[in-house]
């Protein structure tokens, strides 16, 4: 049996919408802990994060004061890549700093 043309366009057009989903998108969480310094977590936010000072400063009382922050907002490709790089330059410096990431 052949599709008619209608069924066929009807088809390919379900087709592309399914491929041009927006990713998911993750939160990078620091998270707090008694022996990381205050000023090695705004360096993390700054260079790895892209975060000005002042945004680095307030993530970084979040974390002090709720036990957690919110680093930033990326596909869960990128959000994976910062965190190991949030874990190496922490171990490099001895600090066990540790961030995670959650689904929005």
């Amino acid at each position: 049996m052949s599709k008619t043309k209608d069924q066929q366009q009807a088809s390919v057009a379900t087709r592309e919408r399914e491929e041009i989903r927006e990713p998911s998108l993750y939160k990078a969480l620091l998270h707090n802990d008694d022996y990381t310094s205050m000023e090695f977590v705004v360096v993390i936010l700054e260079h790895i994060f892209g975060k000005t000072t002042a945004a680095a400063t307030r993530i970084m009382l979040d974390v002090h004061q709720q036990g957690v922050g919110v680093a930033g907002i990326y596909t869960r490709e990128i959000c994976e890549t910062k965190i190991e790089l949030v874990h190496h330059l922490a171990r490099k410096n001895g600090f066990p700093l540790r961030c995670s990431l959650e689904k929005v």
